[in-house]
């Protein structure tokens, strides 16, 4: 099995080498879950649980992402950002695609049964978040931009965490190779497309308003699922049996081991969403993921 090694630069060196705009694209990935433990980073149970429900939100989420793009797309008449907008569906596809593969071949293969929870996200992103097929045209388009700004939402936090996948402890704390780069993958292209999103709800309707009310909107929801899910998993989880204080304190330890995100930071990026000026280019840096991306087992197909 490839070991996963992440790109080390500091500040200036990043900043230096920056390759500026890059053209987006699918990369096509493989991954073997035959020998990849549900507690894939050793001695955090709780963290390998708590990130691995990232596997249950993602498929029906990206899917949703590429079907509201799909349809957004014939409407815009700027082809560099058309030409971004597909790059950006064939990235988000290629995500779908790959978590999907971990719900089948990984979560059910250690006893944790996703179909439940893949039943709330379908009802979620298929029926209340699905394209409006009645109404007027105006009624239909302005539909179709509220979701663009909601994807724009989102994609603000995938952005955030997906710059924590990049400068986390996963590799040095022994995680296994195939699930840290599945992050790791997706985390890099998290990082190079995230300005797409904004751009393509600015295309549509660039208001303030909008921005916020997406804003408002996708975090008490996103935290709820997140929370929701966690608790899917670890009820589930036979081989861990914590109670609520142990829970919490084995989520401390991961934060502080910095392979958890503290929570509390991705809720206070909220607030540089809601800055003037405010471009998504501030989050993450664009060298340092094409740098993991050129070096990725999977992004190479040699996983």
């Amino acid at each position: 099995m490839s070991t996963v090694e992440r790109p080390r630069t500091d500040l200036s060196q990043t900043d230096q080498a920056d390759p500026g705009p890059v053209e987006l694209h699918a990369r096509n990935v493989a991954f073997d879950w035959d020998d990849v433990p549900l507690h894939w980073i050793p001695g955090h149970p709780v963290a390998s649980n708590f990130i691995s429900v990232l596997n249950l939100l993602l498929p029906e989420g990206e899917r949703w992402f590429v079907q509201t793009y799909n349809e957004a797309l014939p409407l815009v008449a700027d082809e560099e950002l058309a030409s971004r907008m597909r790059g950006f569906i064939g990235q988000e596809a290629m995500h779908a695609e790959a978590h999907d593969h971990v719900l089948w071949e990984f979560l059910d293969h250690h006893g944790i049964d996703p179909r439940p929870y893949q039943l709330q996200m379908e009802w979620i992103f298929r029926r209340v978040l699905g394209p409006a097929t009645g109404g007027s045209t105006e009624a239909r388009h302005k539909h179709l931009v509220e979701r663009l700004w909601l994807i724009a939402a989102l994609e603000h936090y995938t952005a955030v965490l997906g710059d924590f996948a990049l400068n986390n402890n996963w590799v040095e704390a022994g995680a296994h190779p195939t699930m840290a780069d599945l992050f790791m993958w997706h985390g890099a292209e998290e990082v190079e497309h995230r300005a797409v999103a904004h751009d393509v709800a600015a295309y549509f309707g660039d208001s303030y308003l909008r921005r916020g009310r997406a804003m408002l909107v996708v975090l008490p929801i996103l935290l709820f699922l997140v929370q929701r899910g966690y608790r899917f998993i670890m009820k589930q989880d036979t081989s861990v049996s914590y109670n609520y204080l142990q829970k919490k304190w084995q989520f401390h330890r991961g934060v502080r081991a910095n392979v958890l995100p503290p929570l509390r930071s991705i809720v206070f990026s909220t607030f540089s969403y809601f800055r003037p000026g405010f471009r998504p280019e501030q989050i993450g840096s664009t060298a340092q993921a094409v740098a993991y991306l050129a070096s990725s087992p999977a992004a190479r197909n040699v996983a």
